[in-house]
């Protein structure tokens, strides 16, 4: 119960106003309608409303407990409030008052009780009081599935928007921390937050944010990937240029280096702009581990390159470039695919394929039995697609190998991504060998290169070149070398660090 609002309707009645509502919600089960008497003989005549299943049912047991109590004593120090007008009088009520002010229509009731607020509305008097005890079941905090760590917080958001800011209110507590809320959707009325830290986070991405939110005309949102869709830079991209997390401890690390968070009540995923395309190889784990242990990035680059090229290059080399190929394996290879009816590409294709098939049962299917059937059935088609002599036993390994690459990239989205990418390039290398591959990395380079993020460039640190980004990219260098935030971050306030350590200290 944090605030009050004093609503004035001109000229009609509490059962008036009861009516209208009902009439308005189309008698909804769910609104919940209690009458209290009050005063030694009853004379004041108070009626509850509130939404069953998003309020807090025993806040609101604690008001009408606090309201009898209370009208037998003639102050309540900081709980008193007095509601006067023309028309009658709201007595004395027990109940918080933290912000109030005067607003006035039955659309503006209808909104507040919709949003979990208690309304109380006394028999003769023209005003209604709506208290805030938006409540109800909500998950609680608990480990990302998404997003695991062996070192590090195990805390997630949950769906609800503010135990989700509150999260982040914790790991900041600097008055510096902005929240600015709005509502989207003329239909849904969600709630949405944009949080970033004045004076660090760039007035210029600030701006965009909102004017990008505020540009947003639809029914409903539902969930944050529905923003995500209406404010990238360059929604075309099947490369994601906003970066989704589960996790408060990234959100709180990217704020402080002077990105936005936006905030989407009923979901856990909190979107983060403007994102660096190396970020999708970075995991929070980094941060946690000792600097040296780092080097994991480069293995996840290398992960992404052979998801991308594993199965193009393997065409390529049997199909065009066998020169290439060692003699050994060379006769190897040719043994194993003497009984197999399909070229290269329609091998690859057919395992691939198949491969994405069961992963999206695994994923649909109840997660008791969805990994054993994924794996199971992995094995199973695999082995039997050999035997019957549809693929060779090479290519089993290679796509295997491309399926398990693909999973160590921390980020679902580029992992997404780089499976309909590989599709491509499999083409590429069946038309054209090494050069089409080549001609495929050439466009992909010069894409990424084009791409921005709320007007940042999107293959920072590497084009344009930041050598005090550098410092987090490909490895992260020790902490005492980090001193300055992303250049195109934070231009006013880049230094995050300062010079009290020394070179023994460091060195030692």
């Amino acid at each position: 119960m944090s605030n009050y609002i004093t609503e004035p309707f001109d000229g009609l009645s509490p059962a008036e106003k009861l009516k209208l509502l009902n009439q308005k919600l189309g008698n909804s089960s769910d609104l919940v309608h209690t009458e209290l008497f009050l005063g030694k003989f009853g004379q004041l005549q108070l009626h509850l409303l509130y939404m069953k299943g998003i309020t807090a049912t025993n806040e609101i047991n604690g008001i009408a407990e606090a309201l009898q109590l209370s009208m037998g004593q003639q102050r309540l120090s900081a709980y008193d409030t007095f509601l006067e007008e023309k028309g009658g009088l709201l007595r004395t009520l027990a109940v918080p008052a933290a912000h109030s002010q005067q607003i006035a229509g039955l659309e503006q009731m209808t909104a507040y009780l919709l949003s979990g607020q208690l309304l109380i509305l006394a028999e003769g008097s023209r005003q209604c009081l709506a208290v805030n005890v938006s409540g109800g079941e909500r998950r609680p905090v608990s480990e990302p599935a998404t997003e695991t760590v062996v070192r590090g917080p195990r805390e997630g958001f949950t769906e609800s928007i503010e135990t989700n800011l509150a999260l982040l209110r914790r790991k900041i507590k600097n008055p510096n921390l902005w929240i600015e809320n709005r509502q989207i959707g003329r239909i849904s009325q969600t709630d949405v937050a944009i949080m970033y830290l004045n004076g660090i986070a760039k007035e210029e991405v600030v701006k965009e944010v909102r004017a990008r939110l505020d540009a947003i005309d639809i029914d409903a949102i539902l969930e944050s990937g529905n923003i995500e869709e209406m404010i990238e830079d360059r929604k075309a991209s099947v490369i994601p240029t906003i970066i989704s997390t589960e996790r408060p401890d990234v959100v709180a690390s990217g704020i402080l280096e002077g990105r936005v968070a936006i905030f989407v009540d009923g979901t856990p995923f909190v979107l983060m702009v403007p994102v660096f395309f190396i970020q999708f190889f970075q995991a929070a784990e980094d941060y946690y581990n000792r600097y040296t242990f780092s080097v994991l990035r480069v293995l996840r680059m290398f992960a992404f390159g052979i998801s991308l090229l594993g199965p193009s290059l393997y065409v390529a080399l049997t199909t065009f470039h066998q020169e290439a190929i060692p003699t050994p394996l060379l006769i190897s290879l040719a043994a194993q695919r003497e009984g197999v009816p399909f070229p290269a590409l329609v091998e690859a294709l057919i395992m691939e394929i198949t491969f994405e098939i069961l992963r999206e049962a695994g994923v649909r299917m109840p997660r008791t039995i969805g990994q054993a059937v994924s794996i199971v059935g992995a094995l199973v088609l695999g082995e039997a697609a050999v035997q019957a002599g549809l693929v060779s036993p090479a290519m089993v390994i290679v796509v295997s190998l491309t399926a398990i690459s693909n999973f160590v990239i921390p980020v679902y989205n580029l992992a997404l991504a780089v499976s309909m990418m590989r599709f491509i390039f499999m083409i590429l290398a069946a038309t054209f060998g090494f050069f089409g591959i080549s001609a495929g990395l050439v466009a992909l380079l010069l894409h990424l290169c084009s791409l921005r993020s709320f007007g940042v460039p999107f293959m920072s640190p590497f084009a344009p070149m930041s050598f005090s980004g550098l410092r987090d990219s490909w490895l992260r260098f020790p902490i005492y070398w980090q001193k300055f935030r992303p250049p195109f971050l934070s231009p006013k306030n880049q230094r995050r660090m300062n010079d009290n350590v020394s070179e023994g200290e460091q060195n030692n």
